[in-house]
């Protein structure tokens, strides 16, 4: 199990809080420093069953530099949403947790943390 995170944000905060009084093994990644490749959202979503357009906080400052409200959200612009959450990894929704099973889930919620818990138990990384 590994939890992508932002220090500074408290759902993130709260997500590490619940795994650890649950004895979760999981691993932490900080993606504003370790950020993630093209490849490695195209995965991500694959595994969220999302699109990156509904995984963008299109509510931060670089978003509305970029237009991003505006852009289409279709199969012709998803590398270019892809490309905005690589140069800009401070525009990808967090905490996301990526789960045993092979799935993952944006765990913005404690019921979403133990939902991330359920699928297929932890294990230590």
């Amino acid at each position: 199990m590994e939890i992508w995170i932002n220090p500074a944000c408290s759902k993130c905060r709260g997500a590490l809080d619940v795994l650890d009084a649950e004895g979760a093994g999981y691993t932490v990644r900080r993606y504003l420093e370790d950020v993630p490749s093209a490849e490695e959202i195209r995965e991500l979503l694959g595994r969220l069953g999302l699109e990156p357009w509904d995984i963008a906080r299109t509510g931060e400052g670089v978003a509305g530099e970029l237009g991003m409200r505006q852009w289409a959200r279709d199969a012709e612009t998803r590398e270019r949403w892809i490309s905005a959450l690589v140069e800009h990894p401070v525009l990808i929704q967090r905490p996301i947790i990526t789960a045993e099973d092979g799935t993952a889930l944006v765990a913005r919620s404690e019921e979403a943390v133990r939902d991330a818990l359920g699928r297929g138990g932890p294990t230590a990384v």
